[in-house]
């Protein structure tokens, strides 16, 4: 018999590349406003950064209220400059 030979029965292993991602992140362009009580657009404004990525805030474009927030990761990773 020869053991070098393939057997055709054998449940087949198929390696399939992994999808990539068809979006890297959203951004909002309009966000409901409860002073103003529709959607309405908004601001997009850095609020702080963090050491897991940078966190903006939406703002209304009308009365400039807080609508919402977001943290964009960083993929790169943190880089600290020493003295």
């Amino acid at each position: 018999m020869d053991f070098n030979r393939k057997n055709p029965y054998a449940p087949r292993v198929v390696s399939r590349p992994r999808p990539r991602a068809q979006y890297d992140q959203f951004e909002a362009s309009a966000l409901y406003c409860p002073k103003c009580r529709q959607a309405m657009p908004v601001r997009k404004r850095l609020l702080l950064v963090l050491p897991e990525g940078d966190k903006y805030e939406y703002l209304c474009a009308a009365c400039s209220t807080t609508v919402g927030d977001k943290i964009e990761r960083d993929t790169e990773g943190i880089h600290l400059v020493q003295s």
